[in-house]
């Protein structure tokens, strides 16, 4: 009868304290005195007398094509056990059945363990304040909405590896403005800065070398001169991974998964994924992040003694450009086009880049708010600003290049498709353009209702019907009385001015 290493020692402790090896079996719950009598005479416990087995219990199924196998692992390591036992099966069917293929597997793992080295973690030893890495992670996954609007988006994500403190802020792509963004609302938030600032070979920090800066067999990248006058301003000197070495950066990398699973709980907490506004989202962000971080206060504090106090002067988190107006009212920022009111036509403006919007200043003064776009070739026109000409040039509507941005919404466009069922392409046209003015005019969402009301009939209407809907007040045009005219009273006036006394 078998028997565990704590039975054993019940035995043996029992055989101390003169007990026989009846006793000593009952005392363990061993039903056999020949148990303890063994164990006594081995003076060994049980795991001790465990001998690795050197034999196999049942016939190697895949003895016969495991050398074919072994070869083609050896070409290719990166071979899956499910796609060799496919092959296997389509080779030879019904030599093998689908039950045997955990087996297979395990016997690649084992393989794999035996022949295939890997790179292993080299575990670093992080000094207090010295370094800020910064990485992207996209949260598009946890599928929070605004207003019912599912928002595409990723963190910033900075950390300070010897803490493991974490701050960042909401951006919608890995440009150079997100990482102002992220960076510099961390920085403002630590309140001081640390001697270098680590991220990958993103295009937002990096840059391809010149064909005259390139040197044989020389993978580097420069940094580009926005992030390095970026970070010079805060006078805190540039670090990257090495390419194709993401994982330098494994600290940052390490805590995206960490905070998606708390964001993740905490959404549920909160039993809703919707959000008013993305500064109420990025406020709740904030929160968990604060909840992460009061566990680091203590090694915190000795990364801020290590640093140096963040400069007074405030570092804008966007950068400026001067682009001319076009004769179409549209600038053309970072590849992609926006208009802007027809009375800049001609002139230059300036445009400050940040993360989520683009600010258009004329004079020193704001002019418009656009939504920054991403990627290239895209375009943005408000139909506020173009409705004037279009209503000048009504035949310059239906063939617009950018007429797609001319409906607000679906409402609209099915509006437009309606009238052109019912008139004339030219006074369809003219039509829906005077509609377009109605919502200019006055609001949005006011012409819109009536919209959805009038599409819901079967009678035809037009821009006339959406104005009665909307019950707009006439202009209330003043009164002027007449008044008459006396030159009694300037001559009086020039009487006085006559004699006044010098």
């Amino acid at each position: 009868m078998t028997a565990t290493d704590a039975q054993v020692r019940i035995i043996m402790r029992e055989r101390e304290k003169g007990r026989t090896q009846e006793q000593a079996a009952a005392s363990a719950n061993l039903r056999s005195r020949k148990t303890a009598a063994k164990y006594e005479r081995l003076g060994e416990l049980p795991s001790a007398l465990k001998r690795p087995r050197s034999y196999r219990t049942r016939a190697d199924s895949f003895a016969e094509d495991w050398p074919e196998v072994e070869a083609m692992l050896t070409a290719a390591p990166e071979l899956e056990g499910k796609a060799l036992f496919e092959w296997l099966c389509e080779r030879a069917p019904g030599k093998y059945q689908e039950g045997q293929l955990r087996t297979f597997q395990r016997k690649v793992g084992r393989w794999r363990a035996l022949h295939c080295p890997q790179v292993a973690v080299l575990e670093q030893v992080h000094h207090p304040g010295q370094t800020l890495q910064t990485d992207g992670v996209w949260l598009t996954e946890l599928e929070v909405t605004i207003q019912g609007v599912r928002l595409k988006h990723l963190l910033v994500h900075c950390v300070l590896p010897y803490s493991n403190w974490e701050w960042g802020r909401v951006a919608q792509s890995e440009s150079l403005p997100a990482v102002k963004l992220g960076v510099g609302s961390t920085l403002l938030k630590l309140g001081h800065v640390p001697l270098f600032h680590q991220t990958d070979n993103s295009s937002a920090a990096t840059r391809l070398l010149r064909a005259e800066e390139q040197q044989e067999g020389d993978e580097r990248r420069a940094y580009t001169p926005g992030y390095l006058a970026f970070l010079d301003q805060y006078g805190i000197q540039p670090h990257t991974t090495h390419l194709h070495r993401p994982h330098e950066n494994g600290d940052v990398e390490s805590s995206h998964g960490g905070l998606k699973r708390a964001l993740q709980q905490h959404l549920l907490l909160r039993g809703s994924r919707d959000f008013d506004c993305l500064e109420a989202y990025e406020g709740f962000l904030h929160q968990a992040m604060e909840k992460r971080n009061r566990g680091r206060q203590k090694r915190l504090a000795e990364e801020l003694a290590a640093m140096r106090p963040l400069p007074p002067a405030s570092v804008a988190i966007c950068h400026e450009e001067k682009v001319a107006v076009s004769s179409s009212g549209l600038i053309r920022v970072l590849r992609n086009s926006y208009s802007v009111p027809t009375s800049l036509i001609g002139r230059q403006v300036t445009v400050r880049v940040y993360e989520w919007q683009l600010e258009v200043y004329y004079g020193g003064e704001r002019v418009a708010i656009l939504p920054r776009l991403i990627g290239s070739g895209e375009h943005h026109v408000n139909y506020r600003h173009m409705i004037d000409s279009l209503l000048r040039k009504p035949g310059g509507f239906r063939n617009y290049r950018y007429r797609e941005d001319l409906f607000p919404s679906l409402l609209f466009r099915r509006a437009w498709e309606q009238l052109t069922q019912w008139h004339v392409p030219r006074k369809a046209d003219i039509a829906y353009l005077r509609i377009l003015h109605l919502a200019a005019r006055t609001l949005e969402c006011d012409v819109a209702a009536a919209l959805e009301h009038l599409l819901g009939t079967d009678a035809p209407w037009d821009e006339n019907d959406v104005k009665r809907l909307l019950d707009l007040d006439p202009i209330a045009v003043p009164t002027v009385a007449r008044g008459e005219v006396s030159l009694h009273v300037y001559d009086q006036l020039l009487t006085e001015a006559c004699y006044e006394p010098a």
